[in-house]
């Protein structure tokens, strides 16, 4: 369904589909993108830096990481290109998370298990020693 809304980059007024930008937007993302990957698909920059592509692009970082970070330009084809960490913002290759934070991530659902299955061998103990009174009242 669509929606009116504002484009996070120019803030005019479109109406807000598959795209979260404005049709111009949309189009000058494509030509930034055109222009880094003629540039890096020149041998002899494969191996540039996100500085120098920066500087003989004319593209943003930030743009060119959201390239990196959507698979439209892949690090195994440039070795030098990352994108931040979701978590600690750490430049990494891959996936949403840096090896550190996955490992803490990793860790704390470890954890958060191991408590839940105490937790259940609590209950299961408790239910076995569960004991009834019946009150016996004498009719007089």
């Amino acid at each position: 369904m669509t929606d009116l809304a504002n484009c996070p980059r120019c803030h005019a007024l479109f109406m807000k589909g598959a795209a979260s930008v404005c049709p111009h937007c949309v189009k000058q993302e494509e030509r930034d993108f055109q222009v880094v990957y003629t540039f890096l698909r020149k041998k002899r920059n494969r191996t540039a830096n996100m500085q120098e592509i920066v500087e003989e692009t004319g593209v943003e970082e930030v743009r060119i990481r959201s390239f990196v970070k959507s698979k439209r330009l892949h690090p195994a084809q440039f070795p030098q290109l990352t994108y931040d960490c979701e978590k600690c913002g750490a430049q990494i290759r891959e996936g949403r998370l840096c090896d550190g934070c996955r490992r803490e991530f990793d860790r704390g659902l470890q954890k958060h298990d191991e408590m839940e299955q105490l937790q259940k061998r609590n209950r299961q103990d408790d239910m076995g020693q569960v004991t009834y009174y019946s009150i016996k009242q004498d009719k007089v």
